[in-house]
């Protein structure tokens, strides 16, 4: 194995990284609308990921800049013809962060009532757009001869990637439903275990689509071993909470991501970004890669580096283990 396509995995590691983290933070951000009934239940919510939050963007930020350093024409391409939807994104991202950090500093009902919606709404959007990218990724998108987006905005709003958006958007929010009841004491927990049920059937529904299109189109046999193990956590997800188990319900729902992430970059690889207009022009691991000593040195980098952040983002999910409940919100 070149060091570009070990390059691919640690990136598709990355990107996988970031969805199962990010994923159940997105989820928990969309649940302030369908889960919390007043204004403490939402400040429950915010809790469960109020320490985590932030460091799950990092996975992003490592994801981009491993993308822009080991291949670069992939990056070009990518963030030049997804520049809206990206642009979209990062928006959200930036209104999210201040939502979280301005929503407590007064107590006025309406200032609070208004970032909460923008905590919503910047949670639903990214978690829907991220499924429309990727699916266009894998798909492939107007790529000509020069190895520069030949499409428009429209093109990236096909049957295929809105499907992808919409799974994304019901995992990540049953992602986040199965955190909640992990997270939280008392009526809340009993409730997110009832909505789990209701976006865990729909997810499956949706995912399965998706996953079967997709292993129709561009899969092999190792993109339909992780497909067989994403439909099977899924399962086990819901099983496990309808027992009760939300420990094992939390970590199957992830797998689902982890499988069903994997199984894009499988059925993606060699190609960082098939071109549909002809095959010869797609960009591969090879042709958009960095040179032979940039990746060597990011890969030392890589080593050293990569061990200390999983220990320190580790440790910080162990010291907020514990469950939350309204009783733990203090009364302004």
């Amino acid at each position: 194995m070149q060091l570009h396509d070990v390059w691919f995995v640690l990136i598709a590691v990355l990107w996988i990284g970031y969805f199962f983290l990010e994923g159940f933070d997105f989820g928990v951000g969309i649940l302030t609308k369908l889960l919390a009934r007043d204004e403490p239940e939402r400040r429950v919510l915010i809790n469960t990921i109020g320490p985590v939050w932030d460091g799950n963007e990092v996975w992003l930020l490592t994801a981009g800049g491993a993308t822009f350093a080991a291949f670069p024409a992939w990056y070009a391409t990518l963030f030049s013809g997804f520049y809206l939807a990206l642009l979209a994104i990062l928006v959200c991202l930036i209104v999210r962060v201040l939502a979280f950090e301005y929503r407590a500093k007064r107590s006025d009902p309406r200032w609070k009532r208004n970032w909460e919606h923008a905590i919503f709404w910047t949670s639903l959007l990214p978690a829907f757009l991220w499924g429309v990218a990727f699916a266009n990724i894998v798909h492939g998108v107007k790529i000509n001869e020069a190895g520069d987006y030949a499409g428009n905005f429209l093109d990236l709003l096909n049957p295929y990637a809105l499907l992808g958006g919409l799974v994304t958007l019901s995992l990540f929010t049953f992602h986040g439903t199965v955190f909640v009841a992990l997270k939280t004491l008392g009526d809340i927990r009993t409730r997110a275990r009832t909505l789990a049920r209701t976006t865990g059937l729909i997810t499956a529904v949706l995912a399965l689509a998706f996953l079967i299109w997709t292993q129709t189109s561009s899969g092999d046999g190792w993109s339909l071993a992780a497909m067989v193990i994403a439909v099977l956590a899924l399962l086990a997800a819901l099983a496990l909470n309808e027992a009760g188990r939300e420990g094992w319900a939390f970590i199957c729902s992830g797998v689902t991501i982890v499988a069903a992430v994997a199984m894009l970059f499988l059925a993606l690889f060699p190609d960082v970004m098939p071109s549909s207009l002809d095959p010869a022009w797609s960009l591969t691991v090879s042709n958009a890669s960095s040179s032979h000593y940039t990746l060597k040195v990011m890969t030392w980098v890589a080593g050293i580096m990569t061990p200390l952040v999983l220990v320190y983002q580790s440790w910080t999910y162990w010291v907020f283990r514990k469950r939350i409940g309204v009783r733990n919100i203090p009364a302004h």
